[in-house]
């Protein structure tokens, strides 16, 4: 069994150091760290012994870390903006990537379709903090492009970074403005892959071009778009610090419809400084979203098997 072991290594040697960097990556980055959701449990102190020696002399304090998220009084706030923000990422999100993937496949020019592509793919590289000045000189109160256009048409100004009921519309449309471009390259590549023959066919039979979308393409992404949705649900806990954090502003007037899970956790972590509740924090929304995968997972394999993730 080990000569096997060792000759299928030997013929598969350029597959495997190919996978070896993610391997590593996997393995330092995110299977090591998880020794440390020991400190969750802990009262973290740390000392000049090292990391692991801080951890075996801190003292044990059961689930109180964790009472810092449910006994605040800020607690169904941050929960429920967590959560909202996230369905509305993954079903406006999943739409008009979808969308904006049949659209490019559409497109007879390839070189045009291409600059189209480069174009929304874009904004998937800037950082936050760019997008967040990027959105301050629309915003900005002074000098902002949108209030200068009210001005000119006679309106009154708005204080955008103190008013509350304008931002889950501007959080949805800038994170949706960033991240559209960037995951419909997944479906557009799943659409390339579709057999043409099928639309040939269909074109033969007399289907509109709406048709053979809707009867060719949407049915082949459907194993796609629900793998997609399903690693989607996984995370729906985690918010995205540099959206919510960056992009208002930290503007403690926007808590309200701001503040969300991770925000919340490091704003008290600069106040505290308490480390274990940070893990504690990070470890709750690692479980809920493996129960969350492992549910949903469960239910696409009752309705469809080969949809599925495992």
């Amino acid at each position: 069994m080990a000569r096997g072991f060792l000759k299928n290594i030997f013929t598969d040697k350029i597959m495997l150091l190919m996978v070896l960097p993610g391997t590593l990556w996997f393995l330092f980055f995110s299977y090591l760290p998880m020794f440390g959701t020991v400190i969750a449990f802990k009262e973290y102190r740390f000392s000049r012994d090292g990391f692991w020696a801080s951890i075996v002399n801190s003292k044990w304090v059961g689930l109180d870390n964790f009472k810092f998220l449910f006994t605040t009084n800020d607690a169904y706030v941050i929960t429920r903006n967590t959560l909202l923000y996230n369905a509305a990422f993954i079903v406006l999100g999943l739409i008009l990537s979808v969308v904006m993937a049949i659209v490019l496949s559409e497109i007879v020019n390839k070189k045009l379709a291409k600059l189209y592509q480069t174009g929304m793919f874009l904004p998937y590289f800037l950082s936050w903090v760019v997008v967040g000045y990027f959105a301050f000189s629309f915003l900005s109160s002074e000098r902002g492009m949108l209030n200068q256009v009210l001005d000119y048409f006679g309106a009154e100004s708005v204080q955008w970074y103190s008013e509350k009921k304008y931002w889950p519309f501007i959080l949805i449309f800038v994170y949706l403005w960033k991240a559209v471009g960037y995951n419909s390259v997944v479906y557009l590549a799943a659409i390339m892959g579709i057999d043409k023959s099928l639309y040939e066919a269909a074109m033969i039979d007399g289907a509109s071009k709406f048709q053979q979308i809707r009867n060719i393409t949407l049915p082949l992404l459907n194993p796609i778009i629900t793998i997609m949705t399903l690693l989607a649900i996984g995370k729906i806990f985690y918010a995205d610090f540099g959206l919510f954090y960056q992009v208002p502003r930290n503007s403690g007037t926007l808590y309200g419809v701001t503040n969300v899970i991770d925000t919340y956790v490091y704003q008290g972590l600069k106040t505290t400084g308490e480390i274990g509740m940070t893990t504690a924090a990070g470890l709750y929304q690692s479980v809920v979203g493996f129960v969350l995968v492992i549910t949903s997972n469960y239910i696409v394999r009752r309705y469809n098997r080969d949809s599925a993730l495992f």
